[in-house]
C-alpha cells in the first residue's frame, strides 16, 4: 500500500500563526474581489440608459481588472500554505461587498453601488496591514497596496460620474 507523503514544513521566516491571520485576511479580500467581479460583471450586462455605451465600456475594464486580481491573492494565500477558498457560499460568508440587487437598478445606483463595493474592498485590504507588517510579509504588502490603489482609484472615478 502506498504511502501518503508527509506534509512539508514551510520555513519561509514568517510564523504558521501569522501565516494563518494573513490567509484568513487574503481569503476575506479573495471574497470581497470576487463578489465586486461578479457584481461589476452583472451591471456590465445590464447597463441600460444614455450612457449605455460609457458604463458598459467602462465596466468591462473593471470587471476584467477584478477578474485579473483573483488568481495573484489566492495563490499568495497558497503560498503561505493555506487553501483559497472558492465556493460560492464560502465567498458570501466571507464578502462585506453586498451581491448584485435581483432586479437591475438604474445606471446611476450601479455607479453608486459599485463605489460601496471599492470602498468595501479597499477597507478589507486595509485591515489587513497591520499583521502583514508585524510579521515582515512584503510580498502581502506589496499585492495589498496594489490593491487599495486600484480600488481606491476607481472609487476615485466612479464617484465622479455622480456628482453634478
Amino acid at each position: 500500500m502506498a504511502q501518503t507523503p508527509a506534509k512539508t514544513p514551510i520555513n519561509i521566516g514568517i510564523s504558521e500563526e501569522h501565516r494563518a491571520a494573513i490567509a484568513g485576511g487574503l481569503n476575506k479580500l479573495l471574497a470581497d474581489t470576487f463578489t465586486l467581479y461578479l457584481k461589476t460583471h452583472n451591471f456590465h450586462w445590464n447597463v441600460t440608459g444614455p450612457m449605455f455605451n460609457t458604463l458598459h465600456i467602462m465596466f468591462m475594464e473593471q470587471y476584467t481588472e477584478l477578474w485579473n486580481a483573483v488568481d495573484p491573492i489566492a495563490e499568495r494565500i497558497r503560498a503561505l500554505g493555506h487553501t483559497a477558498q472558492g465556493s460560492y457560499a464560502q465567498f458570501g460568508q466571507n464578502a462585506t461587498v453586498g451581491d448584485a440587487p435581483g432586479q437591475p437598478p438604474k445606471a446611476l445606483e450601479m455607479v453608486r453601488l459599485l463605489v460601496e463595493g471599492h470602498e468595501a474592498v479597499a477597507r478589507t485590504a486595509r485591515e489587513l496591514f497591520p499583521v502583514v507588517e508585524e510579521a515582515g510579509d512584503e510580498p502581502t504588502a506589496d499585492l495589498l497596496t496594489q490593491r487599495l490603489t486600484v480600488h481606491e482609484q476607481t472609487a476615485w472615478m466612479l464617484r465622479s460620474l455622480l456628482e453634478e
